[in-house]
């Protein structure tokens, strides 16, 4: 089986077909399925007690993505292609939309198909299929992807000014942890539902010694120093995601309503400060190019961009490793030791 770096894999809150079938239309009866099967206006309940487990993938070359080892759903090794993105009504009117990304074996055989919400699905609601996108999907996951920071997050310049991250312009110098000021190459901007799995976190002031509240979203990756492995990594530099520090007192999701998200781009994936914590800005890779401009996204195609060359990427930590313990008071102690 094919070995993957830490930093590559990600994982996505998804639903196997079964949990979501047809119970009035065409398809009566039918489970949820890839786009050429799909029509408009049957209507679909998610089954009762359906749970969504994590589909852990890891980006190809050939546009596909390849099911890794640590998933909760899915055979390892599979590959698994993003096929469509599918907006549901419901009865009062509101939509929601959800990724189709269907898994195929060696011959090209279809093994499942699986549903990956973008906002939560309300269990026995009648939701109507009312589109079926075939050509945008590819951005909807980039947007998913993409590590960003909020409205007001105080980013550190290389002259050590705290400025807002709303108010940076492109070739601004901001410190970064490994290759002092750099120039800011681009700058993105969003307004996204902030619901369920993909609301942001917030980290409250003092909580990793950060003098402000931080809000990031929930696959973001911040960086520790451990001055003493309580970790148990065997190593001192870590990465772990926004979302595995959740305790549900100092560092809490944000669900409901929207909200405004900042990506930064540098020449390389950097680690910078925001609010004083150092954390990652953008990778470029397949799953984020989508979100780029064109002349971005051309870099990374042709290998004139290269973020998959930073060394401190073989940092990250999965939930898996950190347990069930307060991570938040863990990586406190290792930071001060």
């Amino acid at each position: 089986m094919q070995d993957f770096a830490p930093s590559s894999v990600f994982t996505l809150p998804a639903y196997a077909s079964s949990a979501l079938r047809v119970s009035h239309g065409a398809n009566l009866g039918d489970a949820l399925s890839f786009a050429e099967e799909l029509v408009l206006d049957d209507t679909y309940f998610l089954k009762g007690g359906a749970r969504s487990a994590r589909l852990a993938v890891v980006p190809g070359r050939s546009g596909a993505f390849t099911i890794a080892p640590a998933t909760e759903m899915g055979m390892p090794g599979c590959q698994l292609h993003l096929d469509s993105c599918l907006t549901f009504m419901s009865p009062d009117g509101i939509t929601t939309e959800a990724l189709v990304l269907v898994e195929v074996d060696d011959a090209g055989d279809v093994l499942e198909v699986y549903a990956l919400p973008l906002s939560p699905l309300r269990p026995k609601t009648e939701l109507t299929l009312v589109g079926v996108d075939t050509e945008n999907p590819q951005t909807k996951l980039a947007e998913v992807a993409c590590v960003s920071f909020t409205a007001g997050t105080h980013i550190t310049m290389a002259s050590g000014e705290q400025r807002r991250i709303e108010d940076l312009q492109v070739g601004d110098r901001v410190l970064t942890r490994d290759d002092g000021p750099q120039e800011l190459r681009w700058i993105g901007q969003s307004t996204v539902r902030a619901l369920g799995e993909f609301a942001p976190v917030l980290i409250a002031a003092g909580t990793l010694h950060n003098a402000n509240d931080l809000v990031v979203s929930p696959e973001h990756r911040l960086f520790v120093y451990q001055r003493t492995d309580e970790l148990g990594a065997g190593r001192s530099e870590v990465l772990i995601k926004a979302r595995d520090l959740i305790n549900g007192s100092t560092v809490t999701q944000l669900d409901g309503g929207f909200v405004e998200y900042y990506q930064l781009l540098f020449d390389d994936h950097q680690i910078i400060y925001a609010e004083g914590i150092a954390a990652e800005t953008l990778l470029a890779d397949l799953r984020t190019s989508p979100a780029l401009p064109p002349e971005v996204a051309e870099r990374l195609r042709s290998g004139t961009l290269r973020h998959s060359d930073r060394s401190y990427l073989e940092f990250s930590l999965s939930k898996v490793e950190t347990g069930e313990v307060d991570m938040t008071s863990v990586l406190r102690r290792a930071s001060t030791g």
